[in-house]
């Protein structure tokens, strides 16, 4: 939780100032500055920047806000999540919950709730929710990935002016910083962007696979788009993709292959 009113009080100590000096000079009152000290009130925003101005520091140093440790903590909550994310959503929603209570509007907690709701059946939750994300990162991973869902819940709604404006935001690169350094890098380091890069590479492959498959079924053209589930299967095979991650994929593509027609 913010720890604001901590702050105030160890700066204002360390200034030697009482409660009430302290009301006099940012112009509230002492009232105030005693609530906010024992957190029974947080300051008014618009007051935040005065009070960081007052005390010469930043908004981060103000809020003790320390960017890497809250980042490595986000991480940790979401990883509780990622083995949810098909077989109990509701439970990783939770989690996810709990976690913004602890840290507001975080891009990362924020990012990783896009992938616990189902856009088919919630895509104004989605929508909402991919907005947020934007608003709250200065990462453009992040941000990059939120412009995906929100394009999918669009589509959901029927809404493909505003899909394909989604989708208008995204570059289109032909590398990543994992091939990057799985060229660059040597030893260990190489091996592991290389082989990181490769699982991205099948799944990516094995979706458009599918998608390609979905095409030819609403053409009509169903023994061919068994041709292509087969092939998205056999890369799994070939690459011995065989590790729990991969379960959706291959359950997937071994009941399209098995269906009639």
């Amino acid at each position: 939780m913010l720890k604001i009113g901590k702050r105030i009080k160890a700066l204002r100590k360390e200034r030697g100032l009482t409660q009430e000096q302290l009301a006099n000079k940012i112009g509230v009152s002492y009232q105030a500055v005693s609530k906010w000290e024992n957190e029974i009130a947080l300051p008014d925003v618009a007051l935040v920047p005065t009070i960081a101005g007052f005390f010469g520091v930043s908004l981060d140093v103000l809020f003790d806000y320390n960017a890497e440790v809250i980042a490595e903590k986000a991480l940790e909550i979401a990883k509780h999540t990622w083995p949810l994310r098909e077989c109990d959503p509701e439970k990783g929603k939770s989690i996810i919950a709990d976690g913004l209570k602890q840290y507001p509007e975080n891009d990362l907690l924020l990012e990783n709730l896009l992938y616990l709701i189902d856009y088919t059946e919630s895509p104004d939750e989605t929508i909402d929710v991919a907005l947020r994300t934007m608003n709250a990162t200065n990462d453009n991973s992040i941000r990059y990935d939120a412009l995906r869902f929100l394009a999918y819940a669009y589509k959901a709604k029927g809404d493909l002016e505003n899909a394909k404006a989604a989708l208008a935001q995204i570059p289109e690169l032909y590398f990543t910083r994992l091939s990057e350094m799985a060229y660059v890098l040597s030893g260990e380091e190489k091996r592991m962007a290389a082989e990181k890069q490769r699982g991205v590479s099948i799944e990516i492959l094995v979706e458009m696979q599918t998608r390609i498959a979905e095409d030819m079924i609403e053409k009509g053209e169903t023994a061919n788009a068994k041709k292509e589930y087969e092939r998205a299967l056999g890369l799994l095979d070939l690459f011995e993709a065989r590790d729990g991650g991969w379960d959706a994929y291959r359950g997937f593509l071994e009941k399209k292959i098995r269906e009639p027609g």
